[in-house]
């Protein structure tokens, strides 16, 4: 059988045809639809695309097969297609009834809707399918069955939507055939297309940064001149002269005067540029530093080349006569993919097949739902280029992480086996010596931290272990761990000293490959919103790589970034203080107690800290994190203690407790406390007492206390022990791509783009 789980239910009795349902739904004024408008369609913009996750789920195989072809209303969305822009002898026309009885010119149009601007008054009432017929560049297709989508009545002129229905092979050909014309004639562009979000940079020492880092990595660039392009490489960053070298290998190119548009890539941001002059000399140009450049944010996800031998088979979810489709996988990300297809496989912009099975080069099978978002031109070699947001299905989304995964960082892997490996790199790395402790200390840990590596890497949803191994075994470690309902938590760190292994050409190649590997391992993740972490900032790495970084974000006012310091303190749950607090009581918070907290934290920490350390009163008691980690059969736990003076509620601790092994300095049994009212720190010690107990009978020998404050006495009366002062950080999952972009640009390999030898 098939389940399907839409956001709200239908609008408007369904349409029968033929035994199949169709969904009949309201419109805007737009002329697209408001139930269905954005159905299946992954935003690349603005926030993490599969935030808008829609559950389809087959039970079987055969299931699946039993409902194609499947009816327009699920074979595609209402907004799919081409969006049409002709006028006069370019414009598509629709009639009704008869081929003469013209209501308007196409908008939109696939083969399974068309979107009409009525030149007069249009009867929509009819409730029975009725001829319809498309007329453009001479050529008259019809009859085709129609039925009307529900328009917005009460408003002149308002656009005529008609869901096409039964439509054949030959008629899909006919109309696909339509729309590649008037893609050729520039009167037509995908309706499913999203814009890139741009912004300008104008700092000289970034512009420099970010050029010198597309020196190193290589990549293309293209100079755009009136009536063709020349595709070049950004070469060299002369740091005598300031001069930017360019490179093209075609033949006879001509790089004319001055000025020069030109667009390159960079981690995954195209950048656009005017440089006002420069110098050729052959197949080279010189040109300075631009004063400003554009960059172009076209991918939430990096998109990496398949391994070769990947493939991708579906059948089309109109015309299943059209047999098992097997093509080949050309890239992907985790939310997309491009696959190699032809012409007569009759793909459009809005297609949704309801299962693809990807094989890996392992033989594995991966099962995928996903959306044709674009369909190349022809090419050369007779294909066209298909591509598709994509999701897994829940029982492969773990599979398909960690396929994605080791595509996008071929030489990371996750941590599963290399237990004692880990525990070698941390030893050598001084990880084990960090706020004053010993080797030794760690040793009841350690396996726990095993059984938790090997869980970790079945675990994607929740855990990233990625380690970078050599010949000489593991060189680094990072973690990532999801300890809130849209946070994630960077940790444990690591990294051999001394020199890299002779494979390794960029000194920074090692932690760019994990950053990369483990920042964009949360992207997968439809209610990723933010990147927590606790960083040592005497670090000169972790200063600029996190700290300036968020200050710098910070500064924008924009609220997608936040750091200050902390003290990371240590209690022992066997350290009673043996205190009697006969005018304080503390016990665990009601639910107005815990509104009130919520409204505290609200007006005293800044918005990001209180969404991504779940403060907010609906998710304060973080019962929706604890039954994921319990469905994994995993610990975490959030207790709520309040003191109270005369019933009065004066101040709070907020206790949370973790998985064993989770992290080897167990940062997530932590507690706050927070103040409620100005009496709230005459409390603390009695909540200090309160929290050992509760720890102790969670079988916790001690516990972080992460202090906001400059301390008081009360730390000292509590028996608090010292600890260190790391920095709290945390950023949006909207910084993500270019929080890598500045790593790429820390870790990039500056002394080969600044070399004096050119490489040819």
């Amino acid at each position: 059988m098939m389940r399907t789980n839409s956001d709200s239910p239908p609008t408007a009795a369904p349409l029968e045809q033929g035994g199949t349902v169709v969904l009949a739904t309201s419109t805007s004024a737009s002329g697209v639809p408001h139930q269905h408008r954005r159905r299946g369609l992954l935003p690349m913009e603005g926030g993490n695309p599969l935030s808008t996750k829609r559950t389809l789920e087959f039970i079987s195989r055969d299931a699946l097969f039993n409902v194609i072809p499947l009816p327009p209303a699920e074979a595609a969305l209402d907004d799919s297609g081409y969006s049409l822009h002709g006028a006069g002898p370019d414009a598509i026309t629709c009639a009704l009834g008869t081929p003469d009885a013209c209501i308007g010119e196409v908008t939109r149009l696939s083969p399974t809707v068309v979107w009409v601007t009525p030149k007069g008054a249009v009867d929509t009432s009819e409730p029975r399918t009725l001829p319809v017929y498309l007329s453009g560049c001479g050529v008259t297709l019809g009859p085709i069955r129609g039925a009307f989508i529900r328009t917005d009545a009460e408003t002149a002129n308002a656009p005529v939507g008609l869901q096409l229905v039964g439509v054949t092979l030959e008629q899909g050909r006919q109309i696909l055939s339509l729309l590649a014309d008037a893609l050729k004639r520039g009167v037509a562009e995908p309706a499913a297309s999203a814009l890139p979000v741009q912004d300008t940079i104008e700092d000289a020492e970034r512009i420099r940064s970010i050029l010198v880092a597309i020196c190193a990595s290589g990549n293309k660039g293209v100079m755009r001149r009136t009536g063709r392009t020349v595709r070049m490489v950004l070469e060299r960053f002369n740091p005598t002269t300031s001069q930017l070298e360019w490179r093209t290998d075609e033949t006879g190119a001509e790089w004319g005067e001055a000025p020069y548009d030109i667009d390159v890539i960079g981690y995954n941001s195209a950048y656009r540029m005017k440089l006002e002059e420069g110098t050729a000399e052959g197949d080279r140009l010189l040109t300075p530093l631009p004063k400003q450049i554009f960059r172009i944010r076209h991918r939430w996800h990096r998109r990496v080349p398949a391994p070769a031998g990947v493939s991708v088979s579906f059948h089309h979810p109109l015309w299943r006569e059209l047999g098992e489709l097997d093509r080949e996988l050309v890239d992907m990300s985790f939310s997309g993919m491009c696959i190699r297809c032809r012409p007569e496989d009759l793909m459009f912009p809005g297609l949704l097949p309801p299962l693809l099975e990807l094989r890996t080069d392992n033989n594995e099978i991966i099962s995928l739902r996903g959306e044709i978002r674009y369909v190349s031109s022809v090419r050369a070699d007779g294909t066209v280029l298909c591509g598709l947001s994509v999701l897994p299905y829940s029982s492969d989304e773990a599979r398909w992480v960690r396929f994605v995964s080791q595509a996008a960082s071929p030489n990371t892997r996750t941590s599963e086996n290399l237990e004692d490996g880990l525990w070698d790199l941390f030893t050598r790395s001084g990880f084990f010596s960090l706020a004053g402790k010993s080797a030794e200390e760690f040793e009841e840990l350690r396996l726990a931290f095993r059984n938790m590596a090997k869980k970790a890497a079945e675990i994607p949803q929740l855990f990233c272990q990625a380690v970078w191994p050599s010949e000489r075994g593991l060189e680094a470690t990072l973690s990532f761990m999801k300890p809130y309902r849209h946070s994630w938590m960077g940790h444990q760190v690591a990294k051999r000293p001394g020199k890299p292994p002779s494979n390794v050409s960029e000194p920074g190649q090692i932690m760019r490959d994990l950053y990369m590997r483990t920042f964009e391992h949360p992207q997968s993740d439809p209610d990723f919103k933010w990147v927590v972490a606790y960083v040592e900032a005497l670090n000169p790495w972790i200063a600029k790589a996190h700290v300036r970084y968020a200050e710098r974000q910070m500064a924008t006012g924009a609220g997608l970034a936040f750091t200050r310091k902390v003290h990371m303190l240590d209690i022992l749950t066997h350290e009673l203080t043996g205190r009697t607090f006969e005018d304080i009581s503390v016990g665990s918070a009601t639910p107005n107690e815990l509104t009130v907290l919520a409204d505290t934290i609200a007006r005293t920490r800044p918005n990001c800290y209180v969404e991504a350390l779940d403060f907010t009163r609906e998710r304060m008691e973080l019962r929706p994190v604890q039954a994921r980690w319990k469905e994994f059969g995993l610990e975490r736990e959030r207790e709520v203690l309040i003191a109270r003076r005369g019933g009065v509620p004066v101040a709070a601790a907020v206790l949370e407790m973790g998985q064993l092994g989770t992290n080897l300095y167990s940062l997530l049994d932590m507690a706050r406390l927070f103040s409620i009212t100005e009496a709230g720190p005459s409390t603390y010690v009695a909540l200090v007492d309160a929290a050992r107990r509760w720890y102790a009978a969670r079988r916790r020998t001690s516990f972080h206390y992460l202090c906001e404050d400059e301390g008081g006495d009360y730390v000292q009366e509590a028996g608090i022990h010292g600890g260190p002062d790391p920095y709290m950080w945390i950023i949006s999952s909207k910084l993500i791509p270019d929080f890598l972009e500045h790593i790429s640009e820390l870790t990039i390999g500056r002394r080969s783009a600044l070399a004096t030898t050119r490489q040819g």
